[in-house]
């Protein structure tokens, strides 16, 4: 995945789930990110980034445990969340960002 194409330089809202597939909690998390994926078609985009074989973007990013939801917005890291999340929680500040008041 080029990271940079994919997520820096998106025209749209973009949600990074970072993930680890021997992590449990992160396959609720994916599941939720599915349904609200379809939600957002074509206001927010969606992406999967493997802590394990993108370490140095889970570096980067100071990913310190799984999973964790990043949204970038312009280039910029605009919110963060960790652990499992509620579909709510994600909606609003995805509204939020979508309305101009995130």
């Amino acid at each position: 995945m080029d990271f940079e194409k994919e997520v820096l330089k998106s025209e749209v809202p973009v949600v990074v789930d970072f993930y680890a597939e021997w992590c449990p909690p992160c396959l609720v998390v994916a599941e939720m990110l599915e349904e609200l994926e379809g939600e957002y078609r074509g206001r927010v985009k969606f992406v999967k980034v493997d802590v394990d074989e993108h370490e140095e973007l889970a570096e980067k990013y100071e990913v310190m445990s799984v999973p964790t939801i990043a949204i970038f917005h312009r280039g910029e890291l605009v919110d963060g969340m960790i652990g499992v999340v509620k579909k709510e929680q994600l909606r609003k500040r995805l509204d939020a960002l979508l309305n101009g008041s995130g």
